[in-house]
């Protein structure tokens, strides 16, 4: 009786413990928490001038000066583009996590396109962006894309509200 009370705590205990967040995702997840301003979309590691479609929504200049929120304790967000000759104004609405970092990357945010009553949209279809820093004033996310078969890192540069 004893042996199977031990095997069935020790089970559980690493159910716990595999299904848990580590400590380093978990202060990310609440350094991202509250509302961000996303002052500026730059490019790295090429030269050149680009113009790009961000999360296959709208261009890249469309995204300067949206406002971004995250609700880290159901894992949702939204962001608002302002409407304009350029940019189709409006809330775009998502789910997120942190990613733990692997020996490839790392710590990532990741994002998936929801509506308002929390339905995915995307059809499981989603988004991540490596976190260069964050911390509780500001936030860099980059990206890697590929034009042309070179390497393009996109820069997205936020404050916090």
């Amino acid at each position: 009786m004893v042996k199977h009370v031990f095997f069935y705590m020790t089970l559980v205990a690493m159910l716990v413990t595999s299904c848990s967040v580590s400590k380093s995702a978990r202060s990310q997840r609440n350094l991202f928490s509250g509302s961000w301003t996303l002052n500026d979309v730059s490019y790295e590691n090429n030269t050149g001038n680009f113009k790009s479609v961000i999360f296959n929504d709208a261009d890249d200049i469309c995204f300067e000066g949206s406002d971004w929120f995250f609700r880290d304790n159901n894992s949702t967000g939204r962001y608002t583009i302002t409407g304009g000759s350029l940019c189709q104004g409006g809330d775009r609405f998502f789910r997120w996590s942190v990613v733990e970092p692997t020996a490839n990357y790392s710590s990532q945010l990741q994002f998936k396109f929801i509506d308002e009553k929390r339905k995915d949209v995307s059809g499981g279809v989603g988004y991540r962006l490596n976190i260069a820093s964050i911390s509780e004033q500001s936030m860099t996310l980059k990206s890697n894309v590929s034009v042309d078969g070179e390497l393009v890192t996109i820069v997205y540069q936020f404050s916090k509200k």
